[in-house]
């Protein structure tokens, strides 16, 4: 009896699991759907990109900064026992451009705007709002997610790219101010080093790509949860959660793709 109990157990969350993949897959689709009707009303866009992409600066630039001052202080330690000081440059772009730069910035981004994101569309639901649009013919999914879904697009990669600028500046104060590495050397070495279309591309891509994971978890978690406090609490730590273990996963998965090419 046991047995058939687990079994039993086991295949109500299968079937459980395998609905909210598809119910999330169906709102997925639907969001890309929309997309056309969205860019058009594009004010509603540019208030998201404001909410999601301003609000964050502060976060993002701050923790670009010393990121870069450790980056900075690793990396010449490392190099210097190898007498190639002069490519802390080159080591401190990399580093930002292809990894650093889009996995923290997007991990900053679910934890700040993502989170931000799901409680408000989670207290919407609370609040009865988005079923009172309903109740007016007005398709929430069009009017609240797809402006937010594509505010978090846009906001996002261009935090990675301030990340990855103010990054490298802190290397550059580290390195060249405060221990004294050749500037010439360290500005020339970057520039000789990093591609525009292979790291800076990469960087790019997924950095894109992290920002549809990230707000489409944050809208799926607000919009399915429960109308309760506790509901809002539990979508919002389960939207970090999730947001930030698929950062990690895709950045695996990009980064084995882009260097078999």
């Amino acid at each position: 009896m046991n047995v058939l109990n687990l079994l039993a157990a086991l295949g109500a969350s299968t079937r459980q699991a395998l609905a909210d993949w598809g119910y999330g897959a169906r709102l997925f689709f639907k969001l890309c759907k929309l997309s056309g009707a969205t860019l058009r009303r594009f004010g509603l866009v540019r208030d998201q990109v404001h909410f999601l992409g301003n609000y964050s600066l502060a976060i993002i630039t701050v923790s670009g900064l010393f990121v870069g001052f450790v980056l900075g202080l690793q990396g010449y330690y490392t190099l210097q026992r190898y007498g190639s000081a002069e490519a802390l440059g080159l080591l401190v772009a990399l580093s930002l451009v292809r990894e650093l730069g889009p996995v923290v910035a997007a991990l900053l981004y679910a934890g700040r705007a993502g989170a931000s994101l799901t409680a408000e569309i989670g207290l919407m639901r609370a609040g009865e709002q988005l079923t009172a649009l309903e109740m007016m013919a007005v398709d929430p999914i069009g009017r609240i997610l797809a402006p937010r879904f594509w505010g978090g697009i846009i906001a996002l990669p261009l935090l990675a790219a301030v990340f990855s600028a103010v990054g490298i500046l802190g290397g550059y104060v580290v390195g060249v101010l405060l221990i004294g590495v050749d500037a010439g050397s360290f500005w020339s070495q970057m520039q000789g080093g990093v591609d525009v279309f292979k790291d800076v591309g990469n960087g790019i891509i997924k950095s894109v790509v992290f920002a549809i994971a990230v707000t489409f978890i944050a809208l799926l978690q607000g919009y399915v949860a429960k109308p309760t406090p506790e509901g809002v609490a539990n979508a919002t730590t389960r939207s970090v959660v999730v947001s930030s273990l698929s950062v990690l996963g895709l950045d695996f998965i990009l980064t084995a793709m882009m260097f078999s090419i």
